[in-house]
């Protein structure tokens, strides 16, 4: 499932209660880098809203690699998120379409539960510099590579979910 959504609307949450839902061992991928204490801070308060149920597993670039280690049948996998994931490959300099085919297959080979948390971020106005806009391409094209791979999208707005792809849509 891919749970989409902008700052602050909910998104995380909603993966999470999601995910707690349907059972199976409870494994968070964290893609978030701790570079200042307002990321910190975030990461700190992430932690906090999840119980001892869950394990954590940190993948800044390795993500493909974390799914398929960690995606073991019996599994629920929360990775969040996919937009921290594109930004960490985007300062690497990576190759971001065979990043994004690499995920894809990934998701698509793993026995677990998989969950993806990622932000919308075209809904907004042009951004005025050429990295920013690249990058916010590059959202978007990771964002529809993953809608089409999962079977289930939701879309989360002022912390109200609404069912874009699947059972319910």
């Amino acid at each position: 499932m891919l749970v989409l959504g902008g700052a602050r609307s909910g998104k995380s949450r909603h993966a999470q209660a999601l995910a707690e839902q349907g059972g199976g061992e409870l494994v968070f991928v964290a893609t978030a880098q701790a570079y200042d204490d307002e990321m910190r801070d975030r990461i700190a308060r992430h932690r906090a809203d999840r119980d001892r149920r869950w394990r954590t597993t940190e993948a800044p670039i390795d993500l493909p690699q974390a799914i398929a280690r960690e995606g073991a049948a019996g599994r629920v996998l929360l990775v969040d998120c996919l937009t921290l994931w594109l930004s960490n490959l985007l300062l690497a300099d990576a190759d971001l379409e065979a990043a994004g085919e690499a995920l894809a297959a990934a998701v698509q080979a793993s026995p677990a539960r998989v969950l993806l948390v990622a932000n919308e971020v075209g809904f907004g106005i042009v951004p005025d510099n050429a990295l920013a806009r690249a990058f916010r391409d590059a959202a978007g094209l990771l964002n529809q590579r993953m809608a089409a791979v999962c079977d289930a999208v939701d879309l989360v707005v002022a912390g109200l979910p609404l069912r874009l792809k699947g059972p319910g849509g």
